[in-house]
C-alpha cells in the first residue's frame, strides 16, 4: 500500500528523508516582533536566534491553516499519517484534524490518521519513522499501524535541558528574579513531558555538563529495554553538546540506534540557543 507521512515543521527529518516523496513538512509561522517568517527550508537559525535574543518579549508561532493541511492530504497515497507537536504547545493538531474533516467533506473518504505527538521536535520524528518502518514491512493494515503508533506515543519519553532560560522568563513560566538567580548560579533545569504532553521539571544541576549527566541518569532509570530503542537527540546550535549527550547515554546503556539533529525553527524557539532535546 502507498503511504505519505506529514509532519508539522516542529519535527526534524534526517537529510536523506527530506527529498523522499513519502515525507512532507507543513510549516508553522514564526514571529519575533516585526520579523515574520515561515519555518520552512529557508529558515536561518543564526538570524532567528539573534532576533529572539534582542527582542524583549517572547517569540510567537502560528500553526498551519486547516486548508494547508487539507492540501497536503491531496495525494495518490492510500494511507496518510500526520504527526503534530503537542496540543499543549500549539493549535497545530486541531488544525490538522480540521483539515482532515475538510478533506473528507470536499474529496471523500481516505485513510488519514492525525496524531498529537504529546511531544515536539524529534518526538515527532520518532513517530514518523516508526510509521515508515511499519508501512515498509508491508504486513499491517492501516488500522493496525494506527494502533501501534498510538501505543508507541503513550510509551515515548521526552526530555530536555535548557541553557538559556530567557524563553521561560519571557513567556511568564519563570519569574525575572528566579531567572536572574538561575543564570547567575548557572542552574540548568532538566525537564520532561508526560504522555499527555504536559511539561514538568524533573531535576536541576549546576552547569550544562552536570545537567546532561543528570538527564542521562534519569533516562536510563526510566526507559526499559534500551537496546531495542531508537534514541534521538536534537540540539539548538550546539553540536558538541549533542555529542557529549550521546557519549553520556552510550556509557550508561546500549541503544538500537542514535540519531542527532539540529533544531528547525519552532524547536529553536522552544529550546533556545544551547538547548538539548532527547526522545526515546
Amino acid at each position: 500500500m502507498s503511504y505519505k507521512i506529514i509532519l508539522d515543521s516542529c519535527g526534524e527529518l534526517p537529510e536523506a528523508y527530506k527529498n523522499d516523496e513519502h515525507f512532507q513538512n507543513v510549516p508553522l509561522g514564526l514571529e519575533v516582533g516585526d520579523y515574520q517568517i515561515l519555518d520552512d527550508e529557508n529558515f536561518n537559525q543564526k538570524e532567528f536566534l539573534q532576533k529572539v535574543a534582542a527582542y524583549s518579549k517572547c517569540a510567537k508561532s502560528s500553526c498551519p491553516s486547516p486548508e494547508k493541511y487539507m492540501e497536503s492530504y491531496r495525494t495518490d497515497a492510500e494511507h496518510v499519517y500526520v504527526v503534530t507537536l503537542s496540543g499543549n504547545l500549539s493549535g497545530s493538531y486541531n488544525s490538522a484534524v480540521l483539515g482532515k474533516n475538510l478533506y473528507h467533506e470536499t474529496y471523500g473518504e481516505k485513510d488519514i490518521y492525525v496524531v498529537d505527538s504529546c511531544s515536539a521536535s524529534c518526538g515527532e520524528t520518532q513517530i514518523a519513522l516508526l510509521a515508515q518502518e511499519l508501512e515498509e514491512e508491508n504486513k499491517y493494515t492501516f488500522e493496525e499501524i494506527v494502533e501501534r503508533l498510538e501505543a508507541y506515543k503513550n510509551e515515548m519519553h521526552t526530555y530536555f535541558i535548557l541553557d538559556n532560560l530567557e524563553t521561560l522568563r519571557k513567556n511568564g513560566r519563570l519569574s525575572a528574579v528566579k531567572a536572574v538567580i538561575a543564570s547567575t548560579l548557572s542552574i540548568k533545569p532538566v525537564m520532561g513531558a508526560n504522555n499527555e504532553g504536559v511539561i514538568q521539571q524533573l531535576s536541576q544541576a549546576i552547569g550544562m555538563k552536570k545537567g546532561i549527566q543528570k538527564m542521562a541518569d534519569i533516562i536510563v532509570n526510566e526507559v526499559s529495554d534500551t537496546a531495542s530503542k531508537r534514541l534521538m537527540i536534537t540540539h539548538c546550535n550546539c553540536p558538541e553538546r549533542a555529542e557529549y549527550t550521546r557519549e553520556m547515554l552510550e556509557k550508561r546503556a546500549k541503544w538500537r540506534e542514535i540519531m542527532i539533529f539540529d533544531t528547525a525553527g519552532i524547536s529553536s524557539m522552544y529550546a533556545n540557543d544551547g538547548g538539548i532535546i532527547v526522545t526515546v
